[in-house]
């Protein structure tokens, strides 16, 4: 397969909401390219990107596919992500080795969340950013509208270099702003084009956007401004330059019009790409790590050699895959390498190049490039392999916090090990997906960016490791603590025909301010106890506070204080001041008005305005208060606190009242009394499991 150097290769990433055609318009690139023989189709399940039999069955994205193309001498890398919210933070891995972001808007539907959240994934890494307003062939389509959307939530950078001719069933036409020339597809879905004069009735409007192109790329440059000045006009050459300056340094958001499904305006979107999108020694500098100290390094061939994985895969009878971007130098089969992570070295096996499944050996990929290679020992996402006499380390990659946490137990005794061992490796090929064993709770809990995305992982544990788990609700990490001061006298003794024991502890306990924990101290004064019993005695009231005495849930915020006792110059010993300091203990916090406290949940809900009503009406249903609302770029912030308790499987309440359009985030925040009457089923349900268990 033909090699390609730096200056030939262009990284894209496919962004947007989901159902706005991403994989479509991958489809259709790689169709007009002669990648592949036939144009695919999402609802079919025939398309290269989508390809695993999760995204053919549901019909979207569910993770990132890597594709490649080449149009007019070049090499474009095409990522292909998610765009369902469940699965869309995994662009936040695509954005660190991508070169420009090709954020799709559906022609009806405009900016929605899902649009919102990506351009900023895109800002954050510094990323040029293009518009393809796609869909235009569906009926209401409205190229304008959508235009002006995304202005008001993106601002006045957006500008179109495309205009569309008769949006909606019939769209087959695009006008190019920069040559003022119209083009014509066939409506058979091949692509092919032809150049026609633009009607009369546009020419005005076209003139009038080509020298606002004009203007975008003088302003791009100091000297090419003060020669617009002086001559009014731009040389073709110059305003090619001017422009991808004024692209790259996100000063214009270029906009396209497109069908991915009838291939109209595919051709000239990619004849832009290949002119005005960087090539990646062209594309801003990376931060790096050398020598402990960070630095900025353009990818560059005469670096020594260095690599990023930004994907980790697990494939049936192959084993891992890791996608990989070449930071410097090239690389090639056989080379050894150092993690940075592991600091052990990992020796390259075979390297590929994908389009989505489809795998094709290659002897070298030069700085720039994208590819993956297979069985790596001991790499996962994030990791950087550098040569081992220049040491460089790339930053990891920062995914969001899960959202959502489900209890998990195996259906068959036995299948706790294949178990652990499976979400692992899904834990490893998805770093946004977490799992871990929670000792108070006493349940494995699996973690996630929401609802279908945990159900997603679990089906792929049946399908690659054969075992079945259920999901239950979470146990609520409630907290034990009390209202007023409580005392106790406690005395603890056995007889028993050998040796006795014996102890007496004095003890009142106070409570604390919110988050204060536990504090232990003594009072004693006098020979009545022996100090070295002091520790005993704690040691059996940290037992009590770990184990529960209400309902089983840990105690919190108070202060005890052990001011006197009794002891027996044989019986008494450690373990019997322990058993006394726990008895001691009990007595106290049930005489000092005992209570629960709930978690509370900071939530952020971002919205439609025209949700906001339901959404703040079920919030007040789940016993929550709400802190505000501000706008978010053309959606509203809805910021409340909520209980824990209130917010299991809130995902699929949030889908329903906003048809999909609506996200939350929610973080513990603090703790705080539950209602008497809810505390009151939780206590009666902790005496039902402890009664179970006898």
């Amino acid at each position: 397969m033909k090699e390609y150097q730096t200056e030939e290769i262009r990284n894209i990433v496919l962004l947007g909401h989901a159902s706005s055609g991403k994989t479509s318009l991958a489809e259709a690139m790689l169709f007009t390219a002669g990648a592949t023989s036939r144009l695919g189709r999402v609802n079919d399940g025939t398309t290269i990107s989508d390809y695993h039999e999760d995204e053919i069955a549901r019909k979207f994205s569910i993770s990132s596919s890597l594709l490649h193309c080449e149009w007019r001498n070049k090499k474009i890398n095409i990522v292909d992500s998610p765009g369902y919210l469940d699965f869309i933070v995994e662009s936040k891995a695509i954005t660190r080795v991508a070169n420009m972001a090709l954020i799709v808007v559906h022609a009806r539907s405009g900016v929605e969340v899902g649009t919102e959240m990506v351009f900023n994934y895109a800002k954050e890494d510094d990323l040029p950013c293009w518009f393809a307003v796609n869909q235009l062939d569906k009926e209401h389509a409205d190229f304008d509208k959508v235009v002006e959307n995304l202005k008001s939530s993106f601002g006045k950078k957006i500008f179109p270099l495309q205009l569309p001719i008769n949006a909606g069933v019939d769209f087959d036409s695009v006008i190019d702003i920069l040559s003022r020339k119209l083009f014509v597809y066939s409506k058979d879905g091949k692509g092919t084009v032809r150049e026609e004069e633009i009607p009369a009735d546009l020419k005005s409007r076209v003139d009038s956007l080509h020298e606002n192109v004009i203007e975008f790329a003088a302003e791009s440059d100091d000297e090419l401004l003060e020669k617009f000045f002086e001559e009014g006009t731009l040389s073709e050459e110059e305003i090619l330059n001017g422009l991808k300056k004024a692209i790259m340094s996100r000063n214009l958001f270029p906009v396209f019009a497109t069908s991915a499904y009838n291939n109209t305006g595919v051709s000239n979107l990619m004849d832009a790409i290949n002119k005005y999108s960087p090539s990646p020694s062209e594309a801003n500098p990376i931060k790096a790590i050398l020598n402990k100290e960070e630095i900025e390094r353009k990818i560059s061939e005469g670096e020594p050699v260095s690599l990023f994985v930004f994907k980790t895969i697990s494939a049936l009878h192959i084993g891992e895959l890791s996608m990989f971007k070449v930071m410097s130098s090239s690389v090639s089969t056989g080379m050894d390498l150092i993690n940075m992570r592991s600091h052990k070295s990992e020796r390259l096996g075979q390297i590929f190049v994908m389009n989505g499944k489809e795998k094709r050996e290659i002897a070298h990929l030069h700085a720039g490039d994208l590819g993956t290679v297979v069985k790596l020992k001991n790499t996962h996402t994030s990791d950087t392999l550098s040569d081992p006499k220049t040491l460089v380390m790339y930053p990891e990659i920062k995914f969001p916090d899960p959202v959502i946490q489900v209890a998990v137990e195996a259906k068959s005794r036995g299948d706790e090990e294949k178990i652990s061992t499976g979400l692992q490796t899904l834990s490893d090929e998805d770093p946004t997906v977490s799992f871990h064993f929670d000792p108070e709770l006493k349940q494995t809990i699996l973690s996630g960016q929401g609802e279908l995305h945990l159900t997603v992982i679990l089906e792929r544990l049946k399908q690659q490791f054969n075992v079945e788990i259920n999901q239950i609700p979470p146990r609520i990490p409630y907290r034990e603590t009390i209202k007023k001061r409580g005392e106790s006298k406690y005395r603890h003794k056995k007889q028993s025909g050998g040796a006795g024991q014996f102890a007496e502890v004095w003890m009142y306990i106070e409570p604390l301010e919110r988050g204060s924990g536990i504090e232990f101290t003594n009072k004693l004064v006098g020979q009545n106890v022996d100090r070295v019993f002091v520790p005993s005695v704690e040691k059996g009231v940290k037992s009590a506070c770990a184990e529960g005495i209400l309902a089983g849930y840990m105690v919190t915020d108070l202060k005890t204080v052990f001011y006197d006792g009794k002891q027996h110059p044989v019986d008494s010993k450690d373990i019997a001041f322990q058993i006394a300091g726990k008895g001691a203990f009990k007595e106290c916090f049930m005489d000092a008005d005992p209570i629960l406290l709930e978690p509370i949940c900071d939530l952020e809900v971002i919205v439609p305005e025209e949700f906001m009503g339901d959404v703040m009406g079920d919030i007040s249903v789940r016993r929550g208060k709400i802190l505000g609302m501000n706008s978010e770029g053309s959606f509203q912030k809805i910021s409340a606190k909520v209980p824990l308790a209130e917010l299991y499987r809130y995902g699929t309440a949030i889908r329903s009242m906003t048809q999909g359009k609506g996200l939350y985030r929610q973080k513990l925040s603090h703790y705080e009394p539950i209602p008497k009457d809810l505390q009151e089923k939780v206590v009666e349900e902790s005496k039902k499991r402890k009664e179970e268990k006898k």
